[in-house]
């Protein structure tokens, strides 16, 4: 699904009215009726609840009168408030507002404070606030007679719920950074598609939970644009990759995972990065590590497979082990080749993990302390004849692209997709709403995952992840198996901490429930 900017939400309205001939007023009387089906499915007690409706000037009021006559219609009248003068009404609202004066349900009409302030204590007898105040086209702090009005609905109404139609009032769409005060809803219906700021934090959490609602508007329309590049992974898209197995198959239609992680002291990364290839459901999954490392990854799992490299005197992978085309003959047969968990940063394992990165053509995913390896030598990452995955974290990614932490945390989008075009790879910025950017100028974003995931050994479980779905889905754009392993680590995680909570969650948790994941996802 698309996430659009407020210009790009404007054009595809001008597309729909003035190409297509549907009319705004009937996109108007659709958001309303897709908003009251949306109350109606969170509030099930919708017709004991005490409503109050406020509304602008502008198309956002014009959806809140219409949806106060709907509400009218099947469960009594709302309380609606106008924050302007008929008069002032955009074309499409006035239109609304006579139809709400058509059957008598008036709006309280309040154009400055004294008229708020008198109004008030009507509002605060209601049980359920639907904000229609202002719209997606802010982009300035609110100020004066909108920001005591929206600082009032903030604090005055304690536990009663709130309902933004389309965008919180005082919420930009554009941005995910703070500009002020908005309504703090605890839920937002928005159309067609959503915007900037009710995915990216902090902002998004003014939203609560957000729903999309379709007013009319072709799908066709906004997803045959390239220059829209922001999309939300949305579990439906993901079905395809967690149908159920065509019964003739056997293991090597599922991909051999081959893994180079772990030194003595860090066997857990490299054993965590295969349970989870395992789990992904990859037919084979080997695990090569230094010699001295590989009993005790062995002992973490029966069904892992796995090879000794040679090693060096700290017990890490040795550059020794390319000698005699040892590394070569582990790769033969192999369908993606996930490195980095547990590697340490010895000069010797940095030479290796270096050497392979330029030698081998077979898909990668580099974690940990291969970025490590390679964040001097940027060149190394190019995958424009082979498919090439990173995961950083945003310290890795501001080593890799030399720039502050602050610098990539506060331009994510603009650092990870920038990185993927320059360098033709998969960048994985990982982080709250964890990023997915493909060569060609797209960027996926990750709705699922939760605080309690900011623990040891998660990163390590992604890796696993995302070589799992590669090599079970070499058939398919990379992008679509990289965000299937983003989205089901997230969610697995999100069904973990159901379960134990944020403090005590552990990688372990993740994988426990990493198949309950799959089901909610195929069901």
């Amino acid at each position: 699904m698309k996430i659009l900017t407020a210009a790009q939400m404007r054009e595809i309205d001008r597309q729909t009215t003035e190409e297509l001939g549907m009319p705004s007023l009937t996109l108007m009387e659709n958001a309303g009726v897709q908003f009251v089906k949306a109350l109606e499915r969170r509030f099930p007690n919708l017709a004991e609840m005490r409503i109050a409706i406020i509304c602008g000037k502008g198309n956002n009021g014009g959806d809140g009168m219409v949806i106060a006559r709907q509400l009218w219609m099947e469960y009594g009248a709302p309380r609606v408030v106008l924050l302007a003068d008929p008069a002032a009404l955009r074309p499409e609202a006035r239109i609304n507002y006579h139809y709400l004066e058509g059957i008598g349900l008036e709006p309280y009409l309040v154009r400055d404070l004294n008229e708020w302030r008198a109004i008030k204590p009507e509002i605060e007898g209601s049980t359920l606030l639907i904000d229609a105040i202002l719209g997606t086209g802010l982009n300035t702090a609110l100020e004066g007679f909108f920001l005591e009005i929206v600082s009032d609905l903030n604090t005055s109404l304690p536990g009663v719920p709130v309902v933004s139609v389309d965008m919180p009032s005082g919420l930009p769409s554009d941005t995910g950074d703070y500009v002020g005060e908005s309504v703090r809803a605890n839920l937002t219906v928005t159309f067609t598609a959503p915007k900037v700021s009710q995915v990216f934090p902090p902002n998004m959490l003014n939203c609560g939970e957000l729903i999309v609602a379709p007013i009319g508007t072709p799908p066709a329309l906004i997803e045959r644009r390239p220059d829209f590049f922001l999309n939300l992974v949305e579990a439906r898209e993901l079905k395809p990759l967690v149908t159920p197995r065509l019964r003739d198959t056997h293991k090597g239609d599922y991909g051999h995972v081959l893994i180079a992680a772990g030194s003595r002291g860090k066997t857990g990364a490299a054993a965590l990065t295969g349970q989870a290839a395992l789990r992904s459901g990859a037919g084979l999954v080997t695990v090569a590590t230094a010699e001295s490392a590989l009993a005790s990854v062995a002992a973490h799992s029966a069904e892992i497979m796995t090879e000794p490299l040679a090693e060096t005197e700290a017990g890490s992978v040795s550059a020794r082990a390319l000698e005699f085309e040892r590394f070569s003959g582990i790769l033969k047969g192999k369908s993606v080749l996930a490195m980095g968990p547990g590697l340490s940063t010895h000069a010797e394992t940095v030479d290796f993990v270096r050497r392979v990165v330029h030698s081998f053509r077979l898909p990668m995913v580099l974690d940990a302390d291969a970025l490590n390896a390679v964040a001097g030598v940027p060149e190394l990452l190019n995958g424009r004849d082979r498919v090439v995955v990173i995961t950083p974290h945003p310290g890795e990614m501001a080593r890799l692209m030399g720039k502050s932490t602050s610098d990539v945390q506060a331009h994510r989008v603009e650092n990870a997709r920038a990185l993927a075009r320059a360098q033709n790879l998969y960048v994985v910025l990982k982080g709250l709403r964890t990023l997915v950017a493909e060569p060609g100028g797209q960027v996926y974003v990750n709705p699922t995952g939760n605080p309690g995931m900011a623990s040891g050994g998660m990163g390590d479980v992604l890796t696993g992840l995302i070589a799992g779905f590669l090599a079970q889905f070499s058939d398919r754009p990379p992008e679509a198996a990289i965000c299937a392993a983003v989205y089901l680590h997230g969610l697995a995680g999100d069904l973990a901490v159901a379960e134990v909570g944020e403090m005590p969650l552990i990688a372990g948790d993740v994988l426990r429930c990493f198949p309950a994941a799959l089901r909610q996802v195929g069901s």
